[in-house]
């Protein structure tokens, strides 16, 4: 079986009317030519994260220079304290030829880097009405979510763990809640560190993955991201098939030898 065609053609991954055909992303923190070339060619990538305010940290070195042309930008609002920094970041970076995918990151917290929920909610609910395709970084919180909708989030973004601690699916129940109750996707983003961890939260439902700090830490970048993606598609082949049932308690067999056993014993 292609499991390629079956999860690309039948199975299309739509966000902001834009189709694509991978659903992991690659944040780009630690970004580096190796990463990126790694994610793009081994991961399947086709969105990377961009944090303006870094696009041209180095007097000859720009990450715009490492990303594919075939590759969707999607800048990111790092640095930003509140709603308002937030807003000017993301008008920076569509006026900078960035495109209209914009990811809303608002931290005031520098030491477990946790996201403002509350200053979220009113950066999407501008940027979403000036035409934005707003993908806003949260801590899952069901109300927040319900509140994402209605400012005109096109997707919504929890954090598994905390940034770059690769601890993966510490919020897993809440995640869950999100997936069964909000009609957007899920990106799971922040803290996932194995495929493993990735294809749980496959499992569960959610649309995508993005990852950085699992790719850039591991000793081979290109076979990591290659394990990613198989990861993420045998997670999001098994949400389709529908995982099997799990027994509360005592067990089910699932071959005749049972019968035949009991046979023997009735015999004895």
């Amino acid at each position: 079986m292609n499991t390629n065609n079956v999860i690309n053609n039948n199975d299309p991954f739509v966000l902001g009317g834009v189709t694509f055909n991978s659903r992991f992303i690659l944040g780009s923190g630690k970004y580096s030519m190796k990463l990126i070339q790694a994610a793009v060619r081994d991961a399947g990538a086709q969105i990377v994260t961009l944090a303006v305010r870094r696009a041209n940290t180095k007097e000859h070195e720009n990450i715009l220079d490492y990303i594919p042309e075939n590759v969707t930008l999607l800048p990111n609002t790092s640095g930003a304290r509140n709603a308002d920094e937030a807003i000017r970041i993301a008008r920076i970076a569509r006026e900078l030829g960035c495109g209209n995918f914009v990811k809303i990151e608002i931290m005031k917290d520098t030491k477990y880097l946790l996201p403002d929920n509350y200053e979220t909610i009113k950066a999407t609910e501008t940027l979403a009405k000036e035409g934005f395709v707003v993908l806003p970084y949260m801590y899952p919180d069901l109300n927040v979510a319900r509140d994402l909708v209605s400012a005109g989030a096109a997707a919504v973004m929890p954090l598994a763990s905390p940034i770059g601690s690769n601890k993966g699916l510490v919020t897993k129940e809440f995640i869950k809640i999100l997936v069964d109750e909000i009609d957007l996707p899920i990106i799971v983003d922040a803290g996932i560190g194995a495929p493993s961890q990735a294809c749980e939260a496959m499992e569960l439902g959610c649309a995508a993955v993005m990852a950085n700090t699992a790719l850039a830490t591991s000793r081979d970048l290109p076979r990591m991201a290659g394990a990613f993606k198989l990861g993420i598609e045998a997670g999001r082949m098994a949400y389709l098939a529908g995982l099997g049932r799990v027994l509360e308690r005592g067990a089910s067999a699932s071959d005749p030898l049972t019968g035949f056993l009991n046979q023997e014993e009735r015999g004895a």
